[in-house]
């Protein structure tokens, strides 16, 4: 690695931590920014620390939200009847952009990993049996990810939930199997929900 000012080296490496980011895009992402305007570059870093302080989970659901409910969970058109469980927030926008589903959602925070030591018990799962002991949740749509991983937690929630008198469906594998819900298209994810099954 060429040498940099400390700053600069600093900066390429904290950039380089990022998912997807290498040394190269590091360098252009660290240039970018040296060559911003100084409220450019406060924004951002005010962006970013925005995110650690202000964000917070939602209360009913899990997903990110800055106030005590995420906007689905305040939103009374929602029909609470129905919910959505996702492994990830990101997962909740690939349902969002179908335009059909109504319900509200609930966010898992992972999935069942035995070989990387992730059990139920590290799983948002305890608000989800909650809102179903309410008796107002009719239909539980288990939309993991069509992974290994989101397989076995969907098979565990289905054993855990159906005793509890709700409707447990899966979403139809229209999403290709070992992909992540975040890059399905809108065509795809519509169809797998319109196809969603018993489990």
């Amino acid at each position: 690695m060429p040498d940099f000012a400390e700053p600069l080296a600093r900066l390429i490496l904290e950039f380089k931590r990022l998912p997807g980011i290498g040394q190269k895009s590091a360098q252009r992402l660290a240039f970018h920014v040296l060559r911003a305007e100084r409220d450019e570059a406060a924004r951002l870093a005010q962006a970013l620390l925005d995110v650690k302080d202000k964000l917070r989970l939602c209360e009913a659901c899990n997903n990110i939200s800055d106030s005590e409910l995420c906007p689905f969970c305040a939103d009374p058109r929602r029909d609470r009847t129905v919910v959505c469980v996702v492994e990830e927030p990101h997962n909740i926008l690939p349902v969002e952009t179908t335009r059909q589903f109504e319900g509200v959602y609930h966010v898992l925070h992972g999935s069942i990993s035995p070989l990387r030591g992730i059990g139920p018990d590290r799983l948002k799962i305890t608000g989800l049996l909650e809102r179903i002991r309410t008796g107002e949740v009719k239909e539980v749509i288990l939309a993991t990810n069509p992974t290994v991983e989101g397989e076995a937690t969907a098979v565990y929630l289905s054993r855990l939930l159906k005793p509890l008198g709700v409707r447990v469906t899966r979403i139809a594998m229209g999403i290709p199997v070992g992909s992540d819900l975040e890059f399905a298209d809108e065509v795809t994810m519509s169809k797998s929900l319109e196809n969603r099954r018993e489990m």
